[in-house]
C-alpha cells in the first residue's frame, strides 16, 4: 500500500503540474506569443524572457517546446533561441522552491479551500481557466502533503535494508556521483517530469537514507533528462529546430561537466549558503531548501558562464547538425511553417498558422502577376507555360486552404483562451477569402484561354483598359499583403476601401463603354462578353480582398 501511495502521490503531482502549466499557458498564451516575438538580438533580453515565461507556465519543457516551435516557424533565430533556453533553465528553479515550500509548510490549510473554490470556478464558463489553475495548484500542494506523509509512513530511516543499500555507495567516490547522475537522467527521461524526480529526491534525502551528495547528483541528472522533451518534439521539425533542442542538451551537459570538476567544493559552498551543516545529524527541514539552493546556483552559474559564448555554442550545434536537404514530398504542397509534430503547445502553434496564412496571401500576389503577364504575352510557348503555372498554383491554393483549416481545427480541439479562439475564427475566414482570390486569378486565366482558343482578339483600347484595371486590382492585393505582413495598428482599412471604390467605379464605366462599343460594331459581341467577364472577375477579386481586410480588422 505504501508503494501505491507513493506512486499515486507522484502521479497526482505530475497531473497537477501539467494542469497548472496548461491553464497558465491558456490564460497567458497571446501574451506569451507577443513576448517571444519581441525578443531582439540582445541575449540578455532573451534570458529574461525565458526566465519569466518558465516561471509563468511552471514548465521549462513547455518553454523549450515553444522556443523550438518558434525557431521552426522562422520567428526566432538560433542565437535568440539559445538565450531563451538559458532563461528557461533559471526559471525552472522556481519549481524546486515550490517543492521546498511544500515540504516545510503545512499546506492542508489552503489545499481543501482551493479545491472547493476551484471546483466552483471550473463550472463557470467565464472563470474556467482560473478554476483550472487553482485546481492544478491544489493538486500539486496536495500531492506534496501526501508525499511528505507517505515518506514518514515508510519509515525509511529505520529500515536496515534501505540504509544498507545506500550505505554501500561511497559518497566520496566520483563513480557513485556518476551512477546517481545517470539514474536521475534516465528516470527524468522516462517520466518526462523533473518535478516528480525532484519530489523523490527530496523525499529520500529528508529521511536521511540518501546522502545529500547523491541527492544533488540526482538533481544534476534531472537537468539533463528534462531536455528530452524538446529533442523528441524537434525530431519531426527542420534543422534549425533540431539545433535549438540540441543546444539545450549541450548547455545542460556542459553545466554538469564543470560542476563535476568542482563537485565537492561546490556542494560545500551550497550547504554553507543554505546554512546546512553536513557534520550534524540529518536536518529534515533543511534538505529541500539545500536542494533548491543548489538547483538555483547551478543554473544561474551555468548561464553566467555560458552567456558570453552563445555564438560559439551556435557554431557548435551547426557543426554537429549541418543543414541537410529537406526531403521533397512526392505529392501535395509542402507547407513552410506548419509543423504537425510541434502541436504540443496549441496556444503557441497559432502563431505558425498565422505565418502560413500570411505566406498564403503573398502567393496571391505572385499568381496575379502571372495573370498580368498572360494578358500581355504573345508567344504561344511562353503563354502555355504561364497558364500551366497559374493552373498549378490554383491547385496548390486548394491544398493550402484545407491544410491550414485542418491545422486550426486540431488546435481548436484544445481549451484555448477566448482571444486565441477569436484569432482562429479570423484565420479560417481569411483563408477562405484568400482561396477565392486565387479562384478569381484562375478564372481570369481561363477567360484569356477561351479568348485565345476562339481565334478572336481584344482591340488595342480593350487591352489598354484591362491593363489599367489590373493595375488597380494589383494595388488592392499589394495593400492587403502590406497589412497582413506588418503590425495591424500601423495601418487602416481606409486605403483598401479607397482602392476598392476605384475598382468599382472603373468596372461600371468599362461595362457601359463595352455596351456602346458593341452597339457601334467596333468589335464582335463575343469579344465584348469575354472582356466584361474579365472586368467582373477583377471586381470580384477586389471584393474578396475587402473581405480579408474586414476579417483582419475585425469588421
Amino acid at each position: 500500500m505504501l508503494a501505491f501511495e507513493l506512486l499515486g502521490s507522484l502521479g497526482l503531482l505530475i497531473f497537477g503540474m501539467k494542469m497548472m502549466s496548461d491553464s497558465l499557458q491558456k490564460m497567458a498564451g497571446p501574451q506569451l506569443r507577443n513576448l517571444l516575438g519581441t525578443i531582439t538580438s540582445n541575449r540578455f533580453s532573451g534570458i529574461l524572457v525565458g526566465t519569466f515565461i518558465t516561471c509563468a507556465v511552471q514548465s521549462s519543457s513547455a518553454t523549450t517546446v515553444m522556443t523550438v516551435s518558434f525557431v521552426s516557424a522562422g520567428l526566432l533565430t538560433l542565437s535568440q533561441a539559445i538565450s531563451v533556453i538559458m532563461g528557461a533553465n533559471i526559471g525552472t528553479t522556481f519549481t524546486a522552491w515550490i517543492m521546498s515550500l511544500g515540504y516545510n509548510v503545512d499546506l492542508t490549510v489552503v489545499v481543501f479551500p482551493a479545491f472547493f473554490f476551484g471546483l466552483l470556478l471550473i463550472y463557470n464558463k467565464r472563470f474556467r481557466m482560473a478554476g483550472d489553475l487553482l485546481y492544478g495548484t491544489a493538486f500539486v500542494f496536495f500531492s506534496l502533503v501526501l508525499l511528505s506523509a507517505t515518506g514518514k509512513s515508510m519509515n525509511l530511516e529505520n529500515n536496515p535494508d534501505v540504509i544498507a543499500f545506500f550505505s554501500s555507495f561511497d559518497t566520496s567516490s566520483y563513480l557513485t556521483i556518476l551512477i546517481f547522475l545517470a539514474i536521475g537522467t534516465v528516470i527524468t527521461c522516462i517520466v518526462q517530469s523533473s518535478a516528480a524526480v525532484m519530489a523523490i529526491t527530496i523525499l529520500l534525502c529528508s529521511t536521511g537514507v540518501l546522502p545529500i551528495h547523491m541527492g544533488i547528483a540526482l538533481v544534476m541528472g534531472e537537468n539533463i533528462g528534462t531536455t528530452a522533451t524538446a529533442n523528441i518534439v524537434a525530431l519531426g521539425a527542420g534543422t534549425q529546430a533540431r539545433r535549438a533542442a540540441l543546444a539545450h542538451l549541450l548547455f545542460n551537459v556542459f553545466g554538469v561537466i564543470w560542476v563535476l570538476c568542482v563537485f565537492y567544493p561546490f556542494v560545500d559552498l551550497v550547504c554553507s549558503i543554505a546554512g546546512y551543516n553536513q557534520a550534524e545529524p540529518i536536518q529534515a527541514s533543511s534538505i529541500p531548501f539545500v536542494l533548491a539552493v543548489f538547483h538555483t546556483c547551478f543554473n544561474v552559474a551555468n548561464t553566467i558562464i555560458l552567456v558570453g559564448f552563445v555564438p560559439q555554442l551556435e557554431k557548435l550545434v551547426c557543426w554537429l547538425l549541418p543543414q541537410r536537404e529537406e526531403p521533397q514530398a512526392e505529392k501535395g504542397y509542402k507547407f513552410k511553417y506548419l509543423k504537425s509534430s510541434l502541436m504540443q503547445t496549441p496556444e503557441i502553434s497559432v502563431i505558425q498558422a498565422q505565418r502560413e496564412t500570411v505566406h498564403f496571401a503573398l502567393k496571391t500576389q505572385d499568381m496575379f502577376a502571372l495573370v498580368r503577364q498572360l494578358l500581355n504575352e504573345k508567344k504561344p510557348a511562353k503563354w502555355e507555360e504561364l497558364y500551366n503555372k497559374i493552373e498549378q498554383q490554383e491547385d496548390e491554393s486548394d491544398q493550402i486552404e484545407i491544410g491550414i483549416a485542418r491545422y486550426l481545427g486540431s488546435i481548436s480541439d484544445d481549451h484555448l483562451s477566448n482571444e486565441t479562439k477569436n484569432l482562429v475564427r479570423t484565420m479560417l475566414r481569411e483563408i477562405s477569402e484568400i482561396e477565392s482570390i486565387c479562384d478569381s486569378c484562375y478564372n481570369m486565366a481561363r477567360i484569356l484561354k477561351r479568348q485565345k482558343e476562339s481565334g478572336l482578339d481584344f482591340v488595342p483600347d480593350q487591352y489598354h483598359q484591362l491593363q489599367a484595371m489590373t493595375i488597380f486590382t494589383g494595388d488592392a492585393i499589394t495593400q492587403m499583403n502590406t497589412v497582413m505582413s506588418s503590425r495591424l495598428e500601423d495601418h487602416s482599412i481606409d486605403e483598401s476601401y479607397r482602392i476598392e471604390n476605384m475598382i468599382n467605379i472603373m468596372c461600371k464605366r468599362l461595362k457601359e463603354d463595352n455596351i456602346k462599343a458593341v452597339n457601334a460594331h467596333q468589335y464582335d459581341y463575343s469579344v465584348g462578353t469575354m472582356y466584361t467577364d474579365f472586368v467582373k472577375e477583377c471586381e470580384k477579386l477586389g471584393d474578396y480582398v475587402i473581405n480579408v481586410m474586414q476579417a483582419r480588422f475585425g469588421k
